[in-house]
């Protein structure tokens, strides 16, 4: 459990996020996924990284309960450079990035996706920020990478999830597969990648990062900016309150 990696012969590195019960993940976890990612780009043997999860979902964001036990700011400052450094190993990965998502990506999980180089998901995947819910804001700059701006705002507004499918059709995410050949789909696409030239490669990933109109990490961190707003005027705490006893009620 937690975060492992599997390298593979052909030069695919699989990354395999498993946090139960629902792949939200505490603080130190944030920062052991970004060195992983970090760690599997800068290995001269790496061609491409596979970004899986483990459970029920790809990822549900960061650990709410974790952040309210704790006393004072450093849970939340803690979360909020653990995302940033994890977003920001997955985009500055030497080495494309192919997300394989299955069931909820939510908050976090958009914000690993976002990044991505890749996208393939299962047919139950879906994708969504209920950040307003949570007395918080941020990953908007990643799922504006994955839907239309406009669809964006009202997702961000609203809450509302969007499916695989839908992404699929908006050509943001390549694939849509069966649950159980998510693996099998994303490895396809890896191996394709794998068997190019590995310099071009590189050299690809970085001319395409180079050629972005927005700087993510950048977007991301003004975003950030806002939750600690939100924070410091009591709608953090009020609503991450709300979440956890509405959790606790089963």
């Amino acid at each position: 459990m937690g975060i492992s990696t599997r390298k593979h012969g052909d030069g695919v590195r699989e990354i395999v996020v498993d946090v139960p019960p629902v792949n939200a993940l505490p603080v130190q976890a944030w920062f052991e996924l970004a060195e992983a990612v970090r760690e599997a780009g800068g290995d001269a043997g790496s061609r491409v990284v596979v970004l899986r999860a483990e459970g029920r979902g790809f990822n549900a964001g960061v650990d709410i309960k974790e952040m309210q036990a704790a006393s004072g700011f450093e849970a939340l400052v803690g979360a909020n450079r653990g995302c940033h450094a994890a977003f920001a190993a997955v985009y500055g990965c030497e080495v494309p990035v192919i997300a394989a998502v299955h069931g909820f990506c939510l908050g976090g999980g958009v914000g690993l996706a976002g990044n991505a180089d890749i996208v393939v998901a299962a047919e139950d995947a879906y994708f969504g920020l209920p950040e307003v819910e949570r007395g918080a804001l941020g990953a908007a700059t990643h799922l504006a990478r994955l839907v239309p701006q406009h669809l964006m705002r009202a997702m961000v507004y609203t809450c509302r999830n969007v499916t695989a499918a839908e992404l699929h059709a908006f050509g943001s995410v390549l694939a849509v597969a069966p649950a159980d050949r998510l693996r099998e789909t994303a490895f396809e696409v890896a191996e394709q990648i794998a068997a190019k030239d590995p310099y071009v490669i590189r050299r690809a990933k970085e001319s395409l990062n180079g050629i972005d109109p927005v700087d993510v990490n950048r977007s991301y961190r003004f975003e950030q900016g806002f939750t600690f707003e939100l924070n410091l005027m009591g709608a953090g705490d009020r609503h991450r309150d709300a979440f956890v006893a509405e959790r606790a009620r089963g």
